[in-house]
């Protein structure tokens, strides 16, 4: 769905009308969140967020599973997988599967590193463990508590925050944010902006680390898509991140559109984007995660669609390895 955009107004009667609802989701979710956890076998590293919507957590599960495999372990990600239509657990291969049965985001990093999904995410965790996982970065579920987590590692976009810091409907919150900070061990903020520095003072004075880091686009796609005008769509949780991103490395954005989060595109969908592109002498360019989920009857249509692959790279790297390292040590 697209967010409301109430939920990014500092004052709104359409929150105010809601805040009976949101409280009584909250206190579900925080009793739920406070519920003890199966042990995995192995250490879990959980990147989360606090608010519904996108904030950067998959290419920061690819960043953390590089890094890891730099400390010497055996990465695996664990992901519910959000979309598709295979209850799990298996193991994703990208080139059989496709992202309508385990989900765009799972297929999109199964290009990169080996991925579980599993609606039950211990028994997603007990196939990472068996098929060699040393540790297991699980993409999402910070909110759920049916694993033991020896590290929440949270992510926030700098400039867009937490929104109206209100739960869900009220607000983009997935629970309240007290016990959301109680149980995070560290902060990881992406890109430039200030809207994200209330939590971050609010974790540094726990004396929770706050780490930086940004997303970069891939250059020579980057510099194949420089001199042209291009028609850019996307169905991720943020947009407008995305198209920022393009305009940021001189590429001439001349069209947007917007679809909802892991939106299923249809052939009409895309024959319209291409004639759009065509009639207008336009380049058509997308996420790797929408380039994902045109497979089976749409693969026909990918040509001609670039996707801009992106990579996370931490400001503070050392000091991230010196944390994981402990948690590890610690598990």
């Amino acid at each position: 769905m697209h967010e409301p955009a109430f939920w990014h107004r500092p004052s709104s009667l359409t929150s105010r009308l809601l805040t009976p609802l949101a409280a009584l989701y909250g206190a579900i979710a925080a009793r739920r969140m406070a519920q003890p956890g199966a042990d995995a076998g192995v250490p879990v590293i959980c990147v989360g967020n606090y608010h519904t919507g996108g904030a950067g957590k998959t290419p920061t599960v690819l960043a953390l599973v590089k890094l890891l495999r730099d400390m010497g372990e055996t990465p695996f990600v664990l992901s519910r997988g959000y979309g598709g239509s295979l209850p799990g657990p298996l193991r994703v291969d990208a080139a059989r599967h496709m992202a309508a049965e385990v989900g765009d985001e799972p297929l999109m990093m199964a290009a990169h590193a080996p991925v579980v999904i599993a609606r039950d995410r211990v028994a997603g965790a007990q196939l990472a463990r068996g098929e060699g996982a040393s540790v297991i970065v699980m993409d999402d579920g910070f909110q759920n508590p049916a694993l033991r987590k020896d590290m929440s590692l949270i992510v926030v976009n700098a400039a867009r925050g937490l929104g109206n810091t209100q739960v869900f409907p009220a607000g983009p919150l997935r629970a309240p944010l007290a016990p959301q900070l109680a149980r995070t061990d560290a902060l990881l903020v992406i890109g430039e902006g200030d809207a994200a520095a209330d939590v971050e003072h609010a974790l540094a004075a726990r004396g929770v680390p706050v780490f930086h880091a940004r997303v970069t686009p891939d250059d020579q796609t980057v510099a194949a898509l420089r001199g042209q005008r291009v028609l850019a769509f996307a169905g991720i949780g943020d947009p407008g991140r995305f198209f920022d991103t393009l305009r940021a490395h001189g590429i001439a954005v001349a069209a947007e559109r917007r679809f909802p989060d892991h939106h299923r595109f249809t052939k009409d969908e895309l024959w319209a984007l291409r004639a759009e592109a065509t009639r207008d002498g336009l380049a058509l360019v997308t996420t790797e995660k929408d380039s994902a989920r045109l497979s089976g009857d749409l693969a026909s249509l990918k040509d001609g669609i670039t996707p801009l692959p992106v990579m996370l790279r931490f400001d503070d790297e050392v000091q991230l390895r010196e944390l994981i390292a402990k948690k590890l040590r610690g598990a």
